[in-house]
């Protein structure tokens, strides 16, 4: 019996290296499985988000092109039309445009507004520097109808004029001494609130003629109407109710030219001050799918009997 004993326990002791090897070789399979799993996972979410990248750039570009398409479609509208008519209307307008992709789901919204309906802020100061009174005065009264602070047009004039002389404290402060180039330059101007500012925009434009600043009185809103000063007459503005009355009457009727504003509202203003032409239009088209968006902001100049130019374009 002991001598036995001594063999199977002789037996026992050799297989013990035979199941620690097994053991080993199992732990390094599982190790290289999961490596393996893990590499599998890595490429297959590389190549995902590849895909993925890929095709957001893919959307990305037809939806530019397709803002583009907006732009153009709008550019050739307004083309027409004021070739055709002596006068422009409205003063703003949502232009329906087709999308030009069969196989690509999306959608153009484009809006069109008249940038000579409203009040040039660059017009306060002259092109070669002079400070003009009678623009000023214009851009107080419509400060104070929007019920701003009448000093944003202070800080405004030091902020395009040439010289280094404070109107109001601090309103030279980081000033560019130019004119200004977009509407967003007015957030630099030392003291004028964000909320001042989204109040103010859509009735501004930094567009147009500084030494002529005639208002489209067919496209102006009631508050730039009423900014408009008859300097032929004493100066007088005019009044909210005239205002609303011309807003009436130019939709059944726009105004086809001076003569006949001037009648219907009995003032005596100039070509420098009015016109019931637009020649400045900005262009916002939007083309979006699935969450994805171009966005296409550009305004163009248009004279008459000559092709459009572009003054401004941002793509985002």
């Amino acid at each position: 019996m002991k001598s036995s004993t001594r063999i199977l326990t002789c037996k026992n002791r050799s297989s013990l290296p035979h199941n620690d090897q097994r053991g080993m070789a199992l732990i390094v399979t599982l190790l290289a499985l999961v490596l393996i799993t893990a590499l599998v996972v890595e490429f297959s979410y590389g190549v995902y988000t590849s895909t993925n990248a890929l095709y957001n750039w893919r959307d990305s570009q037809r939806l530019s092109l397709m803002a583009r398409s907006g732009v153009n479609v709008s550019v050739h509208f307004l083309s027409d039309l004021l070739d055709t008519y002596s006068y422009s209307y409205p003063g703003s307008l949502d232009l329906p445009v087709e999308n030009p992709f069969d196989d690509f789901e999306g959608i153009i919204t484009v809006r069109i507004e008249d940038e000579t309906a409203k009040f040039n802020v660059n017009s306060i100061i002259y092109d070669n520097g002079i400070f003009n009174e009678t623009a000023y005065r214009s851009f107080k009264r419509l400060l104070e109808i929007l019920s701003l602070p009448d000093e944003i047009a202070d800080r405004v004039a030091d902020y395009i004029d040439r010289d280094s002389e404070s109107r109001i404290p601090g309103s030279e402060s980081s000033a560019s001494n130019t004119a200004l180039l977009s509407t967003d330059e007015l957030l630099l101007v030392h003291g004028i609130r964000r909320e001042d500012y989204d109040k103010l925009l859509q009735y501004i434009t930094v567009f147009g003629d500084r030494n002529a600043p005639a208002i489209n009185v067919n496209g102006a809103g009631v508050p730039v109407l009423m900014c408009i000063l008859d300097t032929g007459l004493g100066d007088f503005p005019i009044s909210e109710d005239l205002a609303k009355r011309i807003v009436n009457y130019r939709e059944s009727l726009p105004f086809e030219d001076l003569r006949q504003f001037n009648s219907f509202a009995g003032t005596g203003m100039s070509s420098n001050q009015i016109t019931v032409k637009g020649e400045f239009f900005s262009i916002k088209s939007v083309a979006s799918s699935g969450g994805v968006m171009r966005i296409i902001e550009g305004v163009i100049s248009k004279r008459s009997q000559s092709p459009p130019l572009t003054a401004y374009w941002k793509e985002y």
